[in-house]
């Protein structure tokens, strides 16, 4: 872990819970900038893609601002340090069954909605609140996080990648899904970091710390 004195883009695509980051990342002593110009978001040392949403929408919503390629190619696929958060994580994968989306391609998989039954009765969705969440494996995200602790959801849908070793942490709901998955400089959690109190907080601050 380093000290952070980077400059973190905070994707602005027209969706809700930006500001929510944006107010977490100062608690945390963290610089950042609320923006949907393509040279600021290339300029930062590190990104954010966070927010609530469909998925049509947002990949509409990132479509019309130049976007899409931005993130794909000249964040990701450049090795910048990338955190999606809720429909953040969602939108890496290669299609959503909502609004039978095309996203980013970025991670191998679908999005899936849960289930309207389990075992006969019927299953709550969205789902709404705090639940256990599971690390599958190390990664610096979770220092000084136990395994398990409970963050906050609010999901319709849940990414299921085609490679399981990129899945970080674990959730259920009905069923077992992905929560938070990783491959080199990205992560991306279906849980809401800003939303997770001390636990979410502290995964906030070592994305920000997390050696590039």
């Amino acid at each position: 872990m380093i000290p952070c004195i980077a400059m973190i883009a905070i994707v602005d695509y027209r969706a809700g819970n930006l500001t929510s980051v944006a107010r977490a990342l100062e608690h945390l002593g963290h610089r950042s900038e609320i923006t949907d110009r393509a040279d600021r978001i290339c300029a930062a040392d590190r990104v954010i893609l966070p927010g609530v949403g469909a998925a049509g929408a947002t990949m509409a919503n990132l479509a019309r601002l130049g976007l899409v390629e931005v993130l794909r190619d000249e964040v990701i696929g450049a090795g910048r340090p990338f955190l999606g958060i809720c429909i953040g994580i969602q939108v890496l994968l290669e299609r959503s069954e909502e609004d039978d989306a095309r996203c980013l391609g970025v991670i191998a998989g679908a999005v899936r909605r849960f289930p309207a039954m389990i075992d006969g009765r019927p299953l709550k969705v969205p789902q709404i609140g705090w639940n256990r969440v599971y690390q599958r494996r190390a990664h610096p995200i979770f220092e000084g996080i136990p395994n398990p602790s409970y963050f906050y959801f609010v999901n319709s849908y849940y990414p299921a990648p085609a490679d399981p070793s990129l899945v970080i942490a674990a959730s259920d709901y009905g069923v077992e899904f992905c929560a938070a998955l990783a491959r080199e400089n990205l992560v991306a959690t279906q849980f809401h970091l800003e939303k997770s109190g001390a636990v979410g907080l502290r995964m906030l601050d070592n994305f920000c710390r997390m050696n590039a």
